[in-house]
């Protein structure tokens, strides 16, 4: 279900980097890493000219699989799929369900890359990617990714729409393992057009999906909740379970907090600007009192008031609104 297409003609796909963009994207890099490879190389042997040939080809192998094999596997794990020639070209490798590859996803295509493309000097990556109808190489292939266009129009980029805020933290106990990458896609691709569909065709294709989505997960989906909500919804789910392993670690050390927010600092809350009443103590009389008669003994029947001084109220605008209200 990588491709859909509706009802009205409207395709919900990616935009796959074709051949020539791809072609210049694998040149621009091996010119990079085949310049870095014989630099080092250079130097490595005449840094081992006085060892013995054994050895000397040990760390010509070691060099060809840490440079031509290891470098690029790195390069495209820590920057999720943007090599410098992909940079260049405007492409980005992502999975088939349009998520930022792994280190497992740049493993696979490294290693085939090595027989598609520097064994055969790219000529099984060439009729792979004519073969393929999105483009791909055996990499992609077997490493379930996909090399897209990132460079698009501004007025054609779309976004993934929240689900209804009633509807936060419903699927939390949801199984989301057994759901493909091609069905994700396909959720993300209704969810981005689905405001361009017509009403009945938009129900009906929420709806297959949400049933698709069901039988993977083994939960029917809530006859309460809308399906296009009930996508919405477990999208952002997903979403949510993806950052918390990228940020793990990272985040607060008080249970309950949201990802990304640090634990809250002293004195920060609903009553930071409130502070418990203190019991009242008779302050001393002042030297200028001190001949003054002292105030009679209260009787048992009088009432204790408590002779204190008493500032004129602040004006309503300099007020603090601490949110504690005084009794009646």
């Amino acid at each position: 279900m990588s491709e859909l297409v509706t009802g009205e003609g409207v395709t919900l796909e990616l935009r796959p980097a074709r051949l020539p963009s791809r072609a210049l994207a694998v040149l621009l890099d091996l010119v990079v890493v085949m310049a870095v490879y014989i630099g080092a190389t250079t130097g490595l042997v005449a840094a081992t000219a006085s060892l013995d040939e054994a050895a000397q080809t040990a760390l010509s192998i070691a060099a060809f699989l840490l440079l031509l094999v290891g470098a690029p596997i790195a390069v495209e794990t820590l920057s999720h799929g943007r090599s410098l020639g992909k940079l260049a070209c405007g492409l980005r490798v992502v999975r088939d369900d349009g998520g930022p590859i792994r280190f497992r996803h740049a493993l696979v295509r490294g290693a085939l890359g090595v027989v598609e493309i520097l064994m055969t000097f790219g000529v099984v990556a060439c009729i792979a990617s004519l073969v393929s109808a999105r483009g791909r190489r055996l990499g992609d292939v077997f490493a379930g990714t996909l090399v897209v266009r990132e460079r698009v129009p501004v007025g054609q980029t779309r976004f993934v729409p929240p689900p209804p805020p009633w509807l936060a933290g419903r699927f939390t106990e949801l199984d989301l393992s057994a759901v493909p990458d091609g069905l994700w896609l396909a959720v993300r691709q209704y969810l981005t057009r689905m405001q361009q569909l017509d009403p009945q065709v938009s129900w009906v294709m929420a709806g297959q999906l949400a049933a698709d989505l069901a039988n993977r997960t083994g939960t029917p989906a809530p006859q309460d909740v809308p399906p296009a909500a009930f996508l919405a919804a477990v999208v952002q789910e997903r979403q949510a379970r993806e950052a918390r392993r990228a940020f793990a670690g990272q985040g607060p050390t008080m249970p309950g907090a949201p990802v990304g927010y640090g634990p809250a600092e002293p004195g920060a809350g609903a009553g930071a600007g409130y502070a418990p009443p203190t019991p009242w103590v008779p302050a001393p009389p002042s030297p200028g009192q001190a001949g003054q008669a002292a105030p009679a003994p209260a009787q048992p029947g009088d009432q204790a008031r408590p002779s204190v001084s008493v500032a004129p109220p602040a004006p309503a605008a300099e007020r603090p609104s601490t949110g504690f209200v005084p009794p009646a």
